[in-house]
């Protein structure tokens, strides 16, 4: 009697493991409480985000190498996942707050036609801010360079609702974008 009710459970739980969505991560750090100022001049924080799966990375407005690609890669990604009837929120966290105001921020939002209903381009704190939660939180380097140029991450960072950063991606890659939509697609439950 015994083995037959240990194996009812194993079966059980294959059943309902199966049921759980699940993807490999490669990532666990959790983002500290934040609010900083978006696009729109408004406040923005971990708060706005809790509850929800949402993709982060860095950028600024007159980066000539890696941001022109990451940003159209994210809006690609954006319009993906909107195929796909889902939303997430995206963060683009400024790493050049001293020149992005949300003026600024707005206007290479709709330079490159991101959809702000679910895209937030963030400013409002100093680049000492910004570098510490780049090098101690997303585990990406960030410095100032020459020719006013930043040496930053161009990863992309899936975050879970609790707040914990569990995969990141390259966002210079066509394949890891699509990884990226599959797991967006696969956690959110489509």
């Amino acid at each position: 009697m015994k083995m037959k009710a240990a194996v009812i459970l194993f079966a059980a739980l294959l059943i309902l493991s199966a049921c759980k969505k699940q993807i490999e991560t490669n990532m666990s750090e959790t983002v500290p409480d934040f609010e900083y100022t978006t696009q729109d001049d408004k406040p923005f924080g971990l708060k706005d985000l809790n509850g929800e799966w949402w993709i982060a990375y860095f950028s600024y407005t007159h980066c000539t190498t890696v941001c022109p690609r990451t940003t159209a890669n994210m809006v690609d990604v954006q319009k993906d996942l909107k195929e796909e009837g889902l939303s997430p929120r995206i963060v683009s966290f400024g790493i050049d707050p001293a020149n992005d105001t949300p003026e600024v921020l707005r206007q290479y939002a709709e330079d490159y036609g991101a959809d702000l209903h679910s895209f937030t381009f963030l400013t409002g704190y100093d680049f000492e801010t910004v570098r510490d939660l780049s090098i101690n939180t997303f585990k990406a380097v960030l410095e100032t360079g020459a020719l006013d140029q930043r040496t930053h991450s161009y990863y992309f960072y899936l975050i879970n609702p609790d707040g914990e950063i569990v995969k990141k991606y390259n966002g210079l890659s066509g394949e890891d974008n699509d990884v990226l939509v599959d797991d967006v697609k696969t956690v959110l439950g489509n």
